[in-house]
C-alpha cells in the first residue's frame, strides 16, 4: 500500500453536509440539491455497481442524473467515493472549475451524461437500456434519477410509455418528489408508471433502509421506478 493510499480519507454519509458546505458559488437550487442527498447516497453506497477504477468498464451500471439543475449533493457524494477530488468542491461555478451550476460530463469523473435541462435524463435512459440490450449486455443496470416537476415534460411520459411495454428490465428510475410538480396526478406519480406496465414503490426519501429495499426489489420482465418523498420545496 502507498503512502497515498494509507493516508487517504474514507467518507461517510455524515461528511456529506459538510463537503456540500464547501461549495459557496452563486447558487440558485439549494432545494433541489439538498431533496437529492439521501438518495444519492444510498445509491453510490449500497446500490450502483460502479467505482472511479471502473468508469469505463462495459459492465458498469450507468446512473443518470437528470436532476442536473441542483448537483451540488451529486458532487459531494463523487468525491466521497473517490471520483473526484474534494479540493475542487471549493471553487464549484467559478470560470475554470470544472464543477459547473450543471454536471458536464466531459469535466466531472464518473457523470454519465450533461444534465439540467428538464426532461432529458429518463428518455436518454431509455436509449441507453436499448443499446446495451442490443449489445448483449445484460447484467448493467441504468438508472436515471429525476425531479417530481421534472414529469410536467412531455419527453418523459413518451420515454414512460414506451420502456413499460418495451420490458426494460434493467431501466430504473427515481422520482424525488419534493412538490414542485404544476400538475397533480390522479393516483399520484407511482400510477402514471404502473398505467405503463412499470414496477413501482413509494417511500420516505430521507429513510435510507426504506429506500435501499424499494431499489433493490425484485421486478422481472419490467422497469422500476421508486417515488422518493421529501420535504416540499418551499418548507
Amino acid at each position: 500500500m502507498t503512502t497515498t493510499e494509507e493516508t487517504r480519507r474514507v467518507y461517510g454519509y455524515a461528511d456529506v453536509p459538510g463537503l456540500m458546505s464547501l461549495m459557496t458559488g452563486d447558487e440558485k437550487h439549494g432545494p433541489a440539491a439538498t431533496s437529492t442527498l439521501d438518495v444519492l447516497w444510498v445509491l453510490y453506497d449500497r446500490v450502483l455497481r460502479v467505482s472511479p477504477e471502473r468508469m469505463d468498464d462495459p459492465e458498469r451500471d450507468r446512473f443518470l442524473l437528470s436532476k442536473g439543475h441542483g448537483p451540488m449533493a451529486y458532487y459531494a457524494v463523487l468525491a466521497a467515493k473517490g471520483f473526484l477530488p474534494v479540493e475542487w468542491l471549493p471553487g464549484f461555478g467559478s470560470y475554470d472549475s470544472p464543477l459547473g451550476h450543471h454536471p458536464d460530463r466531459m469535466l466531472v469523473p464518473g457523470a454519465e451524461i450533461g444534465s439540467g435541462s428538464l426532461g432529458h435524463g429518463l428518455p436518454i435512459a431509455v436509449g441507453t437500456a436499448l443499446g446495451m440490450r442490443a449489445q448483449g449486455l445484460d447484467e448493467p443496470r441504468v438508472w436515471t434519477l429525476v425531479g417530481d416537476a421534472e414529469l410536467d415534460e412531455g419527453s418523459n411520459h413518451e420515454a414512460i410509455a414506451f420502456a413499460g411495454p418495451a420490458g426494460l428490465e434493467r431501466l430504473h428510475t427515481v422520482v424525488v418528489d419534493n412538490s414542485s410538480a404544476s400538475h397533480a396526478r390522479p393516483g399520484g406519480i407511482a400510477a402514471r408508471f404502473e398505467a405503463a406496465g412499470w414496477s413501482t414503490r413509494t417511500v420516505d426519501g430521507r429513510d435510507h433502509e426504506a429506500l435501499y429495499a424499494a431499489f433493490t426489489a425484485p421486478h422481472p420482465g419490467r422497469p422500476h421506478a421508486v417515488v422518493a418523498r421529501v420535504e416540499p420545496k418551499s418548507v
